[in-house]
C-alpha cells in the first residue's frame, strides 16, 4: 500500500513539475499565425507583413499572415476564434470589422464578448478626387453645385455597406446635399467613371489612388481625418473645406480569442509599442498613407464600440438594408 501512495505522489510530482515547466515555456516558442480578413497584395496586407517581420524580428519567432478575404470578414474571425486562445492564432480587427457588426442582423460571435483587443495598429483616412479636368478645384465647388443642381452629381465608391460608401454617404449628409452615391466593384472602374464624368467625384483610400494622382490625372479636394494626414499635410481635411463636423477615420489593430492570457497580451501589446516606434517602421506605413498608432486594449475596445454605434447610424440614415 506504501508502494502504490509512493507512486500516486510521485507521478503527482512529475505532472506538477511537467505544468510549472508549461507555464514557464517562453512565449513564443513556435510560429504565430496572423489572419486577415483581407487578400494579399492590399494596404492591409502590405501594411501588416512589415509589422508582422518586426514582430518577428523582436520575438524571435517567425509571425506568419493567412489571408481569408470574404464575407465581411466573418471567416477570418471564425478562424482566429476558433483556434486556442493561446496567442500562436492572432487577427486584424478594423473599423470595417465595426461596420460588419453594425450591417449584420446575427453574426456568428460577439466581437464585444469574444475578441481579446490587443492594441491598433494604425490609423488612415479616405481621399475625396475629382478628375484633373474638373472645373471643381476645391471640396466647397462640389458642395456649391450639388446644391445648385440638386440630384444631378455622382460619388463613386466601392462596396456598399463599405467604409468608402459609408463615408460617402455620412460626407452626402453632413454636406446636406442631394447626389447620388454610385457603387462600383472596384476602385479601378470607378476612375474609369470618373474620366468619362459618369461621376463627377470618388471616394477612397489614398493607395488606390494614388498613381491617377502621381500621373496628375485626379486631383484631390481633401482627405477625410480630424486633421490632416502626415502623408499629404497640403492636403485640406472635409472639415476645413467647409463641411463642419464631418470626420472619418479608419483604423487597424490585432486581436486575439478571448481567454488569451493577459500576460501574452501585455507582451504583444508592448512589442507592437516598440516596433511601431521605431522610425523605419513610421516611414514604411506612412508611404501606404497609415500613421503607426499603438493603443491600449481598452481603448481599441472603446474605439471598436464607438465606430459600430457611428455607422449604424449611417446605414439606417442612408437606407440600407441590413444583413
Amino acid at each position: 500500500m506504501r508502494g502504490r501512495n509512493a507512486l500516486r505522489i510521485v507521478v503527482a510530482l512529475v505532472a506538477a513539475l511537467a505544468a510549472m515547466q508549461a507555464r514557464a515555456e517562453p512565449y513564443p516558442d513556435r510560429p504565430v499565425k496572423i489572419v486577415l480578413p483581407f487578400g494579399p497584395g492590399g494596404v492591409a496586407d502590405v501594411s501588416s507583413r512589415i509589422i508582422a517581420d518586426k514582430l518577428g524580428e523582436r520575438l524571435g519567432q517567425r509571425f506568419v499572415i493567412e489571408n481569408m478575404p470574404g464575407a465581411g470578414g466573418i471567416s477570418a474571425a471564425k478562424a482566429v476564434l476558433s483556434a486556442p486562445p493561446d496567442g500562436y492564432t492572432l487577427g486584424l480587427v478594423t473599423n470595417g470589422t465595426a461596420i460588419t457588426a453594425a450591417l449584420f442582423n446575427h453574426l456568428p460571435f460577439d466581437p464585444t464578448a469574444d475578441f481579446e483587443m490587443i492594441s491598433t495598429l494604425g490609423t488612415f483616412d479616405l481621399v475625396f478626387a475629382v478628375d484633373a479636368t474638373s472645373p471643381y478645384k476645391a471640396l466647397a465647388d462640389f458642395v456649391t453645385a450639388a446644391k445648385a443642381s440638386p440630384g444631378k452629381l455622382n460619388i463613386g465608391t466601392v462596396n456598399v455597406g463599405g467604409t468608402q460608401n459609408l463615408g460617402a454617404e455620412l460626407f452626402k449628409s453632413a454636406a446636406g446635399i442631394d447626389v447620388q452615391i454610385v457603387p462600383f466593384r472596384n476602385s479601378p472602374d470607378i476612375m474609369v467613371g470618373l474620366l468619362r464624368n459618369d461621376v463627377q467625384m470618388m471616394v477612397d483610400f489614398p493607395a488606390a489612388v494614388k498613381g491617377q494622382v502621381d500621373d496628375r490625372k485626379l486631383r484631390l479636394l481633401a482627405t477625410s481625418g480630424p486633421k490632416r494626414s502626415p502623408s499629404m499635410p497640403n492636403l485640406v481635411t472635409v472639415a476645413e473645406g467647409g463641411v463642419n463636423g464631418y470626420e472619418v477615420t479608419s483604423w487597424n489593430g490585432l486581436f486575439a480569442p478571448r481567454g488569451t492570457p493577459s500576460a501574452i497580451v501585455a507582451l504583444i501589446n508592448a512589442t507592437l509599442t516598440e516596433v511601431l516606434a521605431r522610425s523605419d517602421v513610421k516611414r514604411q506605413l506612412l508611404e501606404l498613407g497609415i500613421e503607426a498608432q499603438p493603443s491600449s486594449p481598452e481603448h481599441l475596445m472603446m474605439l471598436f464600440k464607438a465606430d459600430v454605434k457611428k455607422w449604424g447610424d449611417v446605414i439606417v440614415s442612408a437606407g440600407i438594408e441590413k444583413k
